[in-house]
């Protein structure tokens, strides 16, 4: 996908109004800054950041459309992604988790400078957010999938829906996962990368099984 067929892409899905593209390009030009400070992305991905970040985020919104109403919660921010444009596309409240002090000081300060009222941070570890039902919860390169459940199902309620990419690992993750964990489960493809993969479930639970004996 070219830069030229990101911006399409999210006119098509969101109708993106000028508010909305300034707030955007705010954010990348805030993010490219921030790379002298800390490494936030790819180095590589510098001159394909609408398709590599922005639309890579983004193209979780439509998969998360049969949520209900209530948070979205993002494990792991990092950047922002996808948390940041989750915030700037809907008007769903987000929070993102982030353990590392520089990133939480820079989602901060893209929240305050953007005037994201309902976005917000928890500075802390995945596991020690306190217990929430969350309408919808992603993650973006930050855990195998058993690991990343295991931490965040605290988080979440038989109708929360999860979005998280997953690259070309998805269905080695997947069939990690199936030996603790059950739920709805679909993969789904990406639309900046035809190799890459997004898991999304719902009615996720830990399989208690039965001690032999």
């Amino acid at each position: 996908m070219t830069e030229e067929e990101a911006r399409a892409w999210l006119d098509q899905q969101f109708d993106v109004s000028r508010e909305t593209w300034e707030r955007l390009e705010a954010y990348l030009a805030l993010l490219l800054a921030e790379m002298e400070q800390q490494n936030l992305i790819a180095e590589s991905t510098r001159p394909h950041v609408w398709a590599r970040h922005i639309v890579d985020s983004a193209q979780l919104i439509p998969l998360a459309a049969k949520a209900g109403e209530g948070q979205w919660i993002d494990l792991g921010s990092g950047a922002g992604l996808p948390g940041i444009v989750v915030a700037i596309l809907t008007d769903r409240p987000v929070q993102m988790v982030e353990s590392r002090r520089k990133r939480i000081d820079f989602l901060n300060g893209v929240i305050e400078h953007l005037g994201l009222a309902r976005a917000s941070v928890f500075g802390g570890r995945v596991e020690t957010v306190p217990v929430a039902q969350a309408a919808v919860i992603s993650a973006r390169a930050y855990a195998p999938l058993p690991r990343l459940l295991e931490s965040a199902v605290h988080l979440s309620t038989e109708k929360t829906v999860w979005v998280l990419p997953k690259g070309r690992n998805a269905q080695n993750e997947l069939e990690a996962a199936s030996r603790s964990w059950q739920g709805v489960f679909h993969v789904e493809r990406s639309v900046t990368d035809a190799d890459s993969a997004i898991i999304v479930a719902h009615a996720v639970k830990s399989v208690r099984r039965k001690a032999r004996g």
